[in-house]
């Protein structure tokens, strides 16, 4: 099916047409450079080309832009989480440590200083105060928990984690691992150091 677009007026002749998700993934990057907080609109308009009264109508307010933008980057990290942890070829270590590779690659794919990940750096911040963004922020991270559950589970069936291994706590370790190199990336740590730290604690989870 065809991307819907949204066409703009600029003076005579045919409107111009935008890309809804081209233009997401726009605002996407604004709100990762600076925060909800010090996004504005103007400034997500002029990055995805477009003017406010267009990307209010495409999107709504900043709000609800910045959930879409959140919800948009949970799928695309998620997809890769999920490539990782559910490859039959691959041992739990190995899998573990494409997981944490995986998730770098997005941490480091920004020009300049390394962003972390976008839920981590972004929406940690206005969960404080806002329900739905808590809501949200909550929700994926209980998949993430729930994903690498079932993958250690079926590493405990396979006789790969030691007997009496809790599948459920080691989980929640995996998480909390992920969450800990976003921050350090963000921070300055070079990606190397992270990918070793992720291979050091792969060897704990996996001891």
């Amino acid at each position: 099916m065809a991307q819907k677009k949204i066409s703009e007026g600029k003076g005579r002749g045919r409107p111009r047409a935008y890309d809804p998700q081209t233009a997401l993934q726009q605002a996407l990057g604004v709100f990762w450079n600076t925060g909800y907080s010090g996004a504005s609109l103007d400034s997500i308009a002029t990055a995805a080309g477009m003017n406010r009264p267009s990307l209010y109508a495409a999107f709504g307010d900043k709000h609800a832009l910045y959930i879409k933008a959140l919800e948009q980057y949970w799928e695309f990290a998620a997809a890769a989480m999920h490539e990782a942890l559910t490859d039959s070829t691959l041992t739990l270590s190995e899998a573990l440590m494409r997981f944490y590779e995986g998730q770098l690659s997005i941490y480091f794919s920004g020009e300049g200083q390394p962003r972390g990940c976008f839920a981590i750096g972004t929406a940690t911040t206005e969960a404080v105060e806002d329900q739905e963004i808590r809501d949200v922020l909550s929700d994926r991270l209980s998949r993430l928990d729930a994903d690498l559950e079932v993958r250690l589970q079926t590493a405990v069936s396979a006789g790969e984690l030691k007997e009496g291994a809790d599948p459920a706590a080691l989980a929640v370790l995996a998480s909390s691992l992920l969450h800990s190199i976003s921050i350090r990336a963000r921070a300055g740590k070079s990606r190397d150091e992270l990918t070793e730290l992720a291979r050091n604690a792969v060897s704990v989870i996996c001891g």
